[in-house]
């Protein structure tokens, strides 16, 4: 059986700074103040690169357009952190249900 490749995977910190700035028209300066302010954490690479996969990389684009609507980086933290509880809540509720059913 053939393994899963890390390109297989959207977690695999496999894009540079510089690839995912060009990809997506953004300075790097920008990508490290994503970093900075944690609202983007990219991986590192042994010798302390950025490394960022493609989970990464759409949330990356998700704030570049709220950025690009006039949000500060604050109110973009904030709402990813909504976002993550909102999508836990419905995993959680989705499981309560499928256990009523049963």
């Amino acid at each position: 059986m053939m393994s899963d490749l890390p390109f297989d995977d959207e977690h695999a910190p496999l894009y540079s700074m510089g690839q995912v700035a060009q990809m997506l028209d953004v300075q790097q300066a920008f990508l490290r103040r994503l970093d900075q302010h944690d609202v983007v954490t990219p991986s590192r690479s042994e010798g302390g690169q950025r490394r960022y996969s493609r989970r990464d990389i759409m949330t990356v684009q998700h704030v570049t357009r709220m950025a690009g609507e006039g949000m500060t980086l604050i109110a973009i933290r904030r709402i990813l952190e909504l976002e993550h509880e909102l999508a836990r809540l419905r995993e959680e509720l989705a499981e309560a249900k499928a256990r009523l059913e049963e």
